[in-house]
């Protein structure tokens, strides 16, 4: 596994990318944002408690407008779990499953503890943020799977039976890993998927959704990067109802205009099954006239509209770049500094981190954010 060599970056090239950052993390929380407000209702409750056209603005959630949930929380961790996974390569300890799950475990403890643990100096600065200390409905077997230190793994995955969207909602990151193969990025994606979600449905969702975020901020089209990802899915065990959903997705979109009964007839109205609100999302995304419409549409359903607000919205993020997302929710989201400083130490990391730590060369208060 590598990344892209931080010479051939040019300063174009640099800046287009830390864009496409920023607005995958940016967009999917604000994609969560929104749709926390209306999580587990169904979208004949939405109409009625925000009119015919249901939710279209931001609306409280947790005492809040722009507050997020454990979607957005666990993305940020597999941030820094990537970032970590790089700096840590340096000692030759290059397993970055391991360094994620070390990262997720980080995230586990801010469920359960009052706030920071100051006497952990390697837990670097994220963990450190105390507006992270919120339990926010995370899925439970987010927290069954984190319960322990054992490392989930395709082999013997946590929780085989979990179908749900939990791990899906945190792997947009791995997407962002744009100087890795496809295939690795799917591989890295499916295998810290299974840390928490045993399932084929859900650690291949996540895997085929990384594989989309990756083509298009490698600057794909969604229908070509969702192509790229039926491509990788084909050859893994059970990976039939992530395909018939992708390409049920791909099928809606010349049916017609969007509406609240197509995005129902992609998936199961409980939102229990990852596929089905992977399906959704890469509808939405497609079909949205800009990024405010797409992620409406993407929350205006009976699914899950918190995980597939997010997916929504880090796909169109990474699509779109940051300056696509709408200014007037941007200044609502809960966590907005700490997401685009996390957004912009990944982009500097992946794009310049020789500088930052090399076996010639380091930088002592990089590796105190991230410490090896």
């Amino acid at each position: 596994m590598s990344t892209t060599a931080a010479a051939v970056w040019g300063r174009t090239e640099q800046q287009d990318y830390r864009s496409r950052v920023r607005g995958c993390l940016l967009g999917g929380a604000l994609g969560d944002a929104l749709g926390a407000a209306v999580s587990g209702l169904s979208v004949e409750a939405i109409r009625a408690a925000h009119g015919a056209d249901g939710l279209t603005d931001l609306a409280p959630a947790y005492g809040r407008r722009g507050a997020v949930t454990s979607a957005t929380q666990l993305g940020l961790f597999t941030v820094d779990g990537l970032i970590r996974a790089q700096v840590r390569r340096d000692t030759g300890a290059w397993h970055p499953p391991t360094d994620l799950h070390r990262a997720y475990l980080r995230w586990a403890a801010t469920q359960r503890d009052w706030g920071p643990d100051e006497r952990r100096k390697d837990n670097g600065w994220l963990a450190r943020e105390e507006w992270l200390y919120s339990r926010r409905d995370p899925a439970r077997a987010s927290l069954t799977g984190l319960g322990d230190d054992v490392l989930g793994t395709l082999d013997q995955p946590k929780n085989p039976a979990a179908r749900d969207a939990g791990a899906l909602v945190r792997s947009a990151p791995f997407g962002l890993l744009v100087g890795w193969e496809p295939h690795l990025v799917c591989q890295l994606a499916v295998e810290c998927a299974a840390q928490t979600h045993g399932h084929p449905g859900a650690y291949l969702a996540a895997g085929a959704y990384a594989v989309v975020v990756h083509g298009v901020a490698r600057g794909q089209d969604i229908a070509t990067a969702v192509r790229g990802a039926l491509a990788q899915l084909a050859t893994r065990p059970g990976h039939q109802p992530v395909t018939d959903a992708l390409n049920q997705a791909l099928a809606a979109v010349r049916q017609g205009a969007p509406s609240a009964d197509r995005i129902a007839s992609l998936g199961d109205t409980d939102g229990e099954a990852a596929e089905d609100a992977l399906a959704i999302a890469v509808y939405c995304a497609q079909v949205g006239e800009d990024v405010r419409h797409g992620l409406r549409l993407a929350v205006n359903h009976d699914g899950p509209s918190e995980a597939t607000g997010t997916l929504t919205g880090a796909l169109l993020g990474a699509l779109h770049g940051e300056t696509a997302l709408p200014p007037a929710w941007l200044a609502e989201l809960e966590g907005r500094p700490t997401i685009l400083e996390l957004a912009d130490d990944f982009a500097m990391e992946m794009t310049q981190g020789p500088a930052l730590h090399s076996p010639s060369a380091a930088s002592p208060g990089w590796l105190a954010r991230y410490p090896r």
